[in-house]
């Protein structure tokens, strides 16, 4: 009954307010119209040829933020985008098993060079890779990218959006009423809550600080609470980067968070360790989520056939893509197990996660880091291409237009460029081969 109610609290949580959209009710005449009705007739999908990879570099966040341009012998190309920290490289190395190659074949593609990922950043090359196919393929073809992934679930995404712990209360509070009252933003991911503990005595014991005493975890389920009581029971509250990422800690600090009724916890243990997330998930009742590091499918699918985890928390920058993700949260949905996107980039990777998350059941919500006093610039480097704004409320905008539905912005791309490579979209032939 335990993992019943949790479950349906998630579940509760989650899909309050997300609303189905789209064609989902529409006859198959109405659909394949629909489909059609904006190819473009000036390509020739069955004889593409991609010609060439470049890419620019981008700053955000302090990291380096890789954009690949894919380009093809028609006047198509496709966007993607490296995971935030990662490095182009990872993308290069594989420029010579896609030149000549038709991006329209993407599942036949992401075969060939899914060997040369892996988990954390080095599933960044392959994942970009991937994202810039079906933004290439859905412009040849005149449809959004959700449309190639079997039709959406729901015409808008619905977003949590970050905020940093601090140990200044009051700034907090003010951030998260921002957030709520004046962002229209309905899920919250209290981050960094490691920060509420800088520069307090006698919260580690026996001077270890992989061992929070009762103090340091009063500390920080008490702050948390705080956030519950100032934003009311509707509003959806996770958290991450825990002090102590180790089974006791964290099985007293989820007990301790019970009163908070969070939606996850995140990363509590080290993903690889199936057996403490199984002993862990027994031990509490606050739900648990991981995944932003992991690659491919088959690690995720051994979370789920051991269920040792509530929530599956993939970042698609290093899962392996758009379609590699939608099938993680399908298998996912199978074994009763949620999902949420975990994200940080340029709104390239973004666009991405939000047709994944439109054609996803069983995703739930896409991690935001609202722009504003933090990423001033994050809008300015795309223009979406119907001219919608990529946000409304809380919800990120599900596009009708080709691909990815944006473009970019060269004048904001060239005000963020990384100090490691101002180089913009340069030729990379010494890749070729």
């Amino acid at each position: 009954m335990i993992k019943d109610s949790r479950r349906s609290f998630f579940k509760k949580s989650v899909f309050g307010g997300v609303t189905l959209g789209g064609m989902m009710a529409a006859s198959t005449e109405d659909l394949v119209a629909h489909a059609t009705s904006n190819t473009n007739r000036n390509s020739s999908p069955s004889r593409l040829k991609i010609t060439d990879l470049r890419y620019v570099i981008v700053e955000h966040l302090g990291r380096p933020c890789p954009i690949l341009h894919i380009d093809t012998n028609q006047d198509i190309y496709g966007l993607g985008e490296v995971r935030d920290g990662g490095e182009v490289k990872h993308a290069l190395v594989l420029k010579k098993h896609l030149l000549g190659q038709n991006p329209c074949n993407v599942e036949k593609i992401f075969k060939i060079i899914k060997p040369f990922g892996g988990h954390g950043r080095l599933g960044g090359g392959v994942s970009g890779v991937e994202m810039a196919l079906w933004d290439l393929t859905g412009k040849a073809y005149g449809v959004p990218v959700w449309q190639l992934l079997g039709g959406r679930y729901r015409d808008k995404v619905r977003l949590y959006a970050d905020t940093h712990g601090d140990r200044d209360y009051d700034l907090i509070k003010s951030k998260v009423k921002t957030r709520v009252e004046d962002q229209g933003y309905t899920w919250l991911k209290m981050t960094r809550v490691r920060n509420v503990l800088e520069d307090v005595s006698g919260i580690y014991e026996g001077g270890s600080r992989e061992q929070l005493s009762e103090k340091g975890i009063s500390i920080v389920a008490d702050y948390l609470h705080m956030i519950r009581e100032l934003v009311g029971p509707e509003v959806a509250i996770s958290a991450d980067h825990f002090v102590g990422r180790n089974l006791e800690n964290m099985t007293k600090l989820g007990h301790a968070l019970e009163r908070t009724h969070m939606a996850w916890i995140e990363e509590p243990v080290d993903w690889t360790r199936i057996d403490l997330l199984k002993a862990l998930r027994k031990a509490i009742n606050s739900p648990i989520a991981v995944g932003e590091n992991m690659y491919a499918r088959e690690s995720f699918q051994e979370l789920c056939d051991n269920q040792a985890v509530d929530i599956l928390h993939p970042d698609m920058a290093t899962a392996g893509g758009i379609l590699e993700t939608k099938r993680i949260g399908d298998y996912a949905e199978d074994k009763d197990i949620g999902m949420a996107l975990h994200y940080a980039g340029t709104p390239v990777s973004f666009m991405s996660n939000v047709h994944c998350a439109a054609a996803t059941q069983n995703c739930s919500v896409l991690e935001y880091h609202p722009e504003g006093e933090e990423i001033p610039e994050w809008t300015s480097l795309v223009n979406t291409i119907g001219g919608q704004p990529l946000i409304t409320n809380g919800f990120a905008n599900v596009p009708d237009s080709p691909g990815l539905g944006i473009e970019l912005n060269m004048d904001g791309i060239k005000k963020v460029l990384h100090p490691s490579d101002k180089s913009i979209f340069a030729p990379t032939t010494e890749w070729d081969s």
